[in-house]
């Protein structure tokens, strides 16, 4: 029951990372209609960040705000020399146009720290367990993400539903025209909402960092599973992100857990470990398609 309970503690730990990333991208596209595959190097930088300030100074107070100012000046700047001339276009553009971003940053990254990976330690006050229940210790660090990934989306359902902010980004992506005539600057509403997605982003890779290798390229790793989190929830929903991030997070990481010791009962080791290992990356795909046949727009379709 304790190893349960860890595995399912790790999915939730898992789910909340990708909701950082995918309430971002959901916002962006619900409200803006970009398709942004430079989503993922907005983390990487992020964690990037994080980690060189932390080697320089020896301060993770310090590497929290050097990762998402990173990531957020990163992303604006980004949706004002690029993104903001694709409003309109064909989404083909935008893969193209943001795939290239995705070179441009793995290769900004190597002229910066190289190729090879950067190690980031967990800071002190988050180091070691702590005992949930009799039986279940859990680290601390991985409870830390969990709880701050949770008071995020907190925070982002009460700014996009209880602020005059939040009113003009929900009015922003259905009456776009109309928010312009009365005056407000929709351009620098959109610039705002790509910072915040970016700075999100940059969030979930500075926490990512002490648990997996800062590395080029490990924001396309993510990637994938938070476009897969995206159309789970519904695009423009950031109550729908969470819910298919937790979801998703769950299949990924029960089914790398379980599956291996269930299939063993039908063949040898290793024949047993190299199929579980497979069916685990594809449990994500067929919860998606399980849910987009019983809910073709996912699960909550909305713009907020």
């Amino acid at each position: 029951m304790a190893l349960f309970l860890e595995q399912v503690l790790n999915g939730l730990q898992l789910g909340v990372t990708l909701f950082l990333l995918a309430a971002g991208l959901t916002l962006v596209f619900g409200i803006m209609g970009i398709i942004n595959l430079a989503h993922g190097s907005l983390y990487m930088t992020g964690a990037f960040a994080a980690a060189w300030v932390a080697a320089e100074t020896g301060s993770a107070l310090l590497a929290l705000p050097a990762g998402l100012a990173a990531a957020g000046l990163a992303g604006m700047a980004m949706e004002a020399l690029v993104l903001r001339r694709l409003y309109g276009r064909d989404h083909l553009d935008q893969v193209l146009a943001t795939f290239g971003l995705i070179l441009f940053f793995n290769q900004g990254m190597v002229l910066l720290f190289g190729r090879q990976p950067l190690l980031v330690e967990i800071p002190p006050a988050l180091r070691g367990t702590v005992e949930l229940l009799p039986g279940l210790p859990y680290p601390v660090y991985r409870l830390a993400i969990i709880l701050v990934g949770l008071a995020v989306a907190l925070g982002l359902y009460v700014l996009i539903r209880h602020t005059r902010t939040g009113m003009l980004v929900r009015a922003g992506a259905t009456h776009r025209e109309m928010v312009r005539a009365l005056g407000v600057d929709v351009r620098l509403l959109y610039t705002l909402v790509f910072g915040l997605g970016a700075l999100l982003a940059g969030l979930a890779g500075l926490m990512a960092g002490p648990l997996f290798s800062v590395q080029i390229g490990m924001g396309e790793q993510i990637l994938i599973l938070t476009f897969v989190v995206t159309v789970i929830g519904g695009v423009g929903s950031v109550r729908g992100a969470l819910a298919g991030a937790l979801l998703v997070g769950l299949a990924d990481t029960l089914a790398r857990a379980y599956l291996p010791a269930l299939l063993r009962g039908w063949m040898q080791g290793p024949d047993a470990d190299a199929l579980a290992a497979g069916l685990a990356a594809m449990s994500v795909y067929a919860l998606m398609a399980v849910i987009l046949l019983w809910r073709p727009r996912g699960l909550f379709p909305a713009h907020a």
